[in-house]
């Protein structure tokens, strides 16, 4: 069961990702990689999503938001991350950020032109509800 939940939550990110080139052809996209999904039996229709995002050096994500509680602890390398209406956070490896379900992430980008970074992504959301949606 969770092999086939890890597989469902691998071809929603997939066609999610699908939906990204619609931005900044010239910069270099993020790689997505999920790592598990979960049900959340305590908590009925919600489940908790991990996933690795790679950035490649310049990588730039798109405005976009999770409708989700998303938790980042940087792995590798430094990013710059920022929700509408707060700071932007330089990140290093060991640090964390976090977005509420109301938030719309308006700068998520690989801080260095020359460096790759990754991260780890936490996500408690709705069950079958997507991990990413493009604000415009």
């Amino acid at each position: 069961m969770i092999r086939l939940q890890t597989m469902i939550a691998a071809l929603a990110f997939t066609v999610a990702m699908l939906v990204v080139p619609a931005y900044a052809d010239d910069a270099p996209h993020a790689v997505v990689t999920p790592v598990m999904a979960k049900d959340l039996p305590d908590f009925p229709g919600k489940e908790a999503q991990m996933i690795t995002v790679e950035y490649p050096p310049g990588s730039v994500d798109p405005v976009h938001r999770h409708d989700a509680d998303a938790f980042v602890y940087v792995l590798e390398g430094s990013i710059v991350m920022q929700v509408q209406g707060g700071p932007e956070k330089l990140l290093h490896p060991g640090d964390s950020f976090y977005e509420g379900p109301n938030d719309i992430h308006t700068v998520g980008r690989n801080a260095s032109k020359t460096q790759p970074a990754k991260f780890l992504v936490v996500l408690l959301k709705n069950k079958n509800a997507p991990i990413l949606t493009l604000v415009k």
